[in-house]
C-alpha cells in the first residue's frame, strides 16, 4: 500500500514514519511532488483543514492521502492561535512566543492552560475514509525551554513529565503527543483494513 503523507515538514514526517513503522505501507511525502498545487487551509476547525488537505492531495496525485492539521490552543487567549498556529504572528517561533507573551500581558495574565490538538483525515480521492483526533493538555511555560521537538514545544509545559515537550525525548513526546494519538489510531485502521 502506498500512502501520501501530505506534509513537507521533516519533523512531522519523521514522527509519522516512526508511528507507522512496521506496517506494509510505502510512505511518500509532498516533497516527491514538486510543483503540486498547495491545498487551501481556510477551515474554521482543524478537522475541516485536515479533510480539505487530504482530499485535495489525493485527487491531484491519485494516491491514498493522509493530512493533519494541528496547533496550540491557549485558554487565556480564547483558543488562539488555534487553526492559525502555523501562520500566527511572525515568521519564527521565537517571534510567535514573544507575541503570545505580549497578548497575555495585555490581558493581565502571566500563564494559561493550553492544549495541542491534531485532527487527521485519510482520503481516497474526494472521499474521506477515516478521521481521528488527538489532544494533549498542559500549560504555557513561563519562558521557552528545551532544544528538542519543534514548533511550540518549548513553551508547552506537560505537568506529568514536569518539563516542556522540547525537554523530553522523541519517544516520550510520541507516547503522549496529539499527533502521536491521532496517527496511532490511523495505524490501527490501516492494519485492520489490509
Amino acid at each position: 500500500m502506498r500512502l501520501l503523507v501530505a506534509t513537507t515538514n521533516t519533523h512531522k514526517l519523521a514522527e509519522i514514519r516512526d508511528i507507522l513503522a512496521g506496517l506494509p505501507v510505502e510512505i511518500d511525502s509532498l516533497d516527491q511532488y514538486p510543483g503540486i498545487t498547495e491545498a487551501e487551509e481556510n477551515g474554521t476547525t482543524f478537522a475541516e483543514n485536515a479533510r480539505a488537505k487530504a482530499t485535495h492531495y489525493s485527487v491531484l496525485t491519485g494516491q491514498l492521502a493522509v493530512a493533519e492539521d494541528s496547533g496550540l490552543e491557549i485558554d487565556a487567549l480564547d483558543g488562539a492561535p488555534g487553526v492559525l498556529s502555523a501562520r500566527f504572528n511572525g515568521g519564527s517561533y521565537p517571534e510567535k512566543f514573544l507575541a503570545i507573551g505580549e497578548q497575555l500581558k495585555s490581558r493581565g495574565v502571566t500563564g494559561s492552560a493550553a492544549r495541542f490538538v491534531c485532527a487527521l483525515a485519510l482520503a481516497d480521492g474526494a472521499r474521506v475514509v477515516f478521521e481521528s483526533t488527538g489532544s494533549i493538555e498542559g500549560q504555557l511555560a513561563p519562558e521557552p525551554r528545551g532544544e528538542a521537538g519543534f514548533g511550540y514545544d518549548p513553551i508547552f509545559y506537560y505537568p506529568p513529565y514536569g518539563r516542556t515537550l522540547a525537554e523530553v525525548s522523541a519517544d516520550e513526546k510520541a507516547a503522549v503527543s496529539h499527533r502521536g494519538q491521532a496517527f496511532r489510531e490511523l495505524r490501527i485502521h490501516l492494519a485492520s483494513s489490509r
